[in-house]
Formats: structure tokens, C-alpha cells, sequence
């Protein structure tokens, strides 16, 4: 049984779809999707920084823990915004920024719990606290 390698297949699928999937197909293939997608990583990243930054004024970034993300925010900004100029940023300084992102992300939902937890009530008066106090997600 001779197994088939995926890019004659993509070809294949690209020449029976209409253009706008064909183009698609392209894009991916020659690395334009991927610039792409690092321009919507950081344009997301920074409006996610703003909003975080708003809720964390708010609540007076009374933990010091409240600055990661709002220093962390522009650093993927710029790793999508270099991915958007370089294939080899988007492929190197965007994984990184991402995954310190990500467990950065894992770090705040942790403290959003205890957070929580912390609130008279804890987690018997769950719907209430998650509500009231930090947003878990």
C-alpha cells in the first residue's frame, strides 16, 4: 500500500475548489496564512492586554501578580507583529511569547480560583462569587 504525501492531496482539493478555497490552500502552503495569523495574534494581544488592564485597575492590582499579563500582552504583540514582518519570528519569538502567555494564563485562572475560594462563601456560593468576585475565566 504506497502512502500518499498530504501536498499532492492539497493540490488535488485546490484544483476541484472553487478559487477562494484555492487561494486559501495557497496561502497556506507558501507561509502567507501564517503572517496572517501572527497579525491577528497581535492585534488580539493587545486589545486583550487593554481589557485585562481596565479590570485589573479596578480592583486596584492589589496583588502584584496582576501586572504579568499587562507585561506580557505586548510582548506577544510584538512577537505577531514580527511574525507578520519575518517566517522565522513567526516560527520562533511567536511559540515562545505564546507559550509564557499561555502559563501565565494557567497562573491567573489559578489565582482567579482562590480568589474565589477566599470570598465569604467560598465555593458553597459558587455562582455568586464567580460573579461578584474574579472573573474565573
Amino acid at each position: 500500500m504506497k502512502l500518499l504525501s498530504r501536498r499532492p492531496l492539497l493540490h488535488r482539493a485546490a484544483k476541484r475548489a472553487p478559487s477562494g478555497v484555492a487561494q486559501l490552500v495557497h496561502n497556506v502552503e507558501t507561509g502567507r496564512f501564517e503572517r496572517t495569523l501572527s497579525g491577528l495574534t497581535a492585534v488580539g494581544a493587545l486589545v486583550t492586554t487593554a481589557e485585562i488592564y481596565l479590570e485589573h485597575d479596578r480592583a486596584s492590582f492589589g496583588n502584584p501578580w496582576m501586572w504579568s499579563p499587562i507585561v506580557l500582552g505586548p510582548v506577544g504583540a510584538a512577537a505577531g507583529f514580527a511574525g507578520v514582518a519575518s517566517a522565522r519570528a513567526a516560527r520562533t519569538a511567536l511559540p515562545l511569547a505564546s507559550a509564557a502567555i499561555v502559563a501565565n494564563g494557567l497562573q491567573g485562572t489559578y489565582l482567579h480560583l482562590r480568589g474565589i475560594a477566599q470570598r465569604p462563601g467560598g465555593f458553597r456560593e459558587f455562582r455568586y462569587n464567580a460573579e461578584m468576585g474574579p472573573p474565573l475565566l
